[in-house]
């Protein structure tokens, strides 16, 4: 991997939507403490994006790329797997600060997905959310530097406190410019069990940071 050097700029929150029951990325930044890179993180092709179904509401915009099958009861997740891209990593819980504000995952270990845990667990009906770093300050690739490298139909598995693994199939990858993030799109209720991965992405300034975010839908498709 190629060397990577370091810039500080600020960070902005996850503010959460009471009208929505949602959440919207504001500035899109608690995921990267900001570094600056001569290589840049994988980034999804046009062909990964949500193909709209007609008449389709923002809260289901994709046929599920596998058979949906019925959502679990709520249970605390504890590992997050993406084989494609070789991630295994624990999952943290992720709480809103005093300012009302997600807090993002912690920084000290790269490999760490977050949870928010006030949300839908994932395998449960609605749609549930993690997060994580594409980097970090150090320089260091972040738990989701490879999210962008996914394709539809890859899988996503999460390991969860009843012993039973709900494994997601990704329908589909975007990458949405901070000041324009889709919350409602992205975060909507679903009567299914979906699954939001979301870390930073699209282009880097040095002043500001990453200029988007990346989202991953996926899809609850089976249970081990």
């Amino acid at each position: 991997m190629a060397s990577r050097r370091t810039s500080d700029p600020s960070p902005s929150p996850f503010i959460p939507s009471a009208r929505s029951l949602a959440w919207t990325l504001v500035a899109g930044a608690v995921l990267l403490a900001g570094a600056v890179h001569d290589e840049q993180p994988p980034q999804p092709s046009a062909g990964q994006a949500l193909s709209p179904l007609p008449g389709a509401s923002v809260h289901r915009t994709a046929a599920p790329a596998g058979p949906a099958v019925s959502p679990l009861p709520p249970a605390e997740p504890l590992r997050l797997r993406i084989p494609a891209i070789n991630v295994n990593a624990p999952v943290t819980k992720l709480h809103l600060d005093s300012s009302g504000a997600l807090e993002p995952p912690p920084s000290d270990d790269p490999n760490r997905a977050g949870w928010y845990s006030e949300g839908t667990a994932p395998g449960s009906a609605g749609t549930a959310v993690t997060a994580g770093h594409v980097d970090l300050p150090t320089g260091n690739a972040g738990v989701f530097y490879g999210l962008g490298a996914l394709t539809k139909g890859n899988t996503i598995e999460i390991d969860r406190a009843d012993r039973r693994t709900a494994v997601f199939t990704v329908d589909a990858l975007e990458v949405y410019d901070k000041e324009r993030f889709p919350s409602n799109k992205v975060y909507g209720i679903s009567e299914r069990a979906e699954l939001r991965v979301i870390t930073c992405g699209g282009g880097y300034a040095k002043d500001t940071g990453y200029q988007g975010n990346l989202v991953v839908y996926a899809t609850l498709t089976a249970v081990r």
